[in-house]
């Protein structure tokens, strides 16, 4: 597929990923996202036709512009859509498959000064949520949905959803499911519903020797090793 096809292709794919857009006038004031992987396009044929610096500086006026962050160099493939766009900072040996969604403010970057791969894998299909931080040599497996304002640091499973700080993979094996932000659920809630119950199962056993709490207090011991083991795996 020629320069002039990938681009193309690209902005018919705003469509697909944004019900907001009616119109193709929208394209240029209110869709930064979709100039910025445009421009990306261009600078990276460039780049590997060792027009180097030319490269960076187009995507250096395309920063000033879009306010979106890409390095040249990266890989970036077919249908990839930043929706927003705002902050998104994709590093040099950065690798984003196809049909990729990215929203605001996601950072695919290094940890390592060294030379080499030292940035994320983005397998097909995957969503990261907005403010999302996936960071190192790690990969996304496919399908896989990363929630807003995650850090992952670990590789993410096909078919898994990723929440937390660090992130944990709390889902796996659901493909093509919807990524509903506001369904997924609050870890540090949960763990501390769990102490607080705890707690008052262990206050009542010091007062009275009561065999029902005393069974109700192993099986929060079970339920906890179990979230434990869910955080490790």
């Amino acid at each position: 597929m020629g320069l002039y096809q990938e681009i193309k292709e690209d902005f018919s794919n705003a469509y697909k990923n944004d019900p907001a857009l009616n119109s193709k006038l929208d394209f240029l004031f209110n869709y930064p996202g979709v100039w910025a992987v445009a421009w990306y396009r261009i600078a990276n044929k460039l780049y590997k036709s060792n027009f180097k610096r030319f490269a960076r500086m187009i995507m250096g006026l395309n920063q000033i512009f879009t306010h979106i962050d890409i390095h040249p160099a990266a890989t970036i493939g077919k249908r990839v859509f930043i929706d927003h766009g705002t902050g998104v900072v994709i590093g040099e040996t950065a690798i984003i498959e196809d049909d990729v969604l990215i929203y605001q403010g996601v950072t695919l970057g290094g940890v390592s000064l060294t030379h080499g791969k030292r940035h994320p894998t983005i397998k097909r299909g995957v969503v990261l949520g907005a403010g999302a931080k996936v960071l190192g040599n790690i990969t996304i497996g496919e399908f896989s949905k990363i929630g807003a304002n995650s850090v992952v640091v670990k590789e993410v499973p096909d078919c898994s959803t990723a929440i937390g700080i660090p992130a944990h993979v709390i889902e796996k094996g659901r493909c093509k499911d919807p990524f509903m932000h506001n369904m997924l659920p609050d870890i540090n809630k949960e763990m501390f519903e769990y102490m607080l119950k705890r707690v008052a199962i262990l206050e009542h056993i010091l007062v009275e020797d009561n065999k029902e709490l005393l069974e109700q207090d192993l099986e929060l011991e079970h339920i906890y090793e179990s979230f434990i083991k869910s955080m490790k795996s």
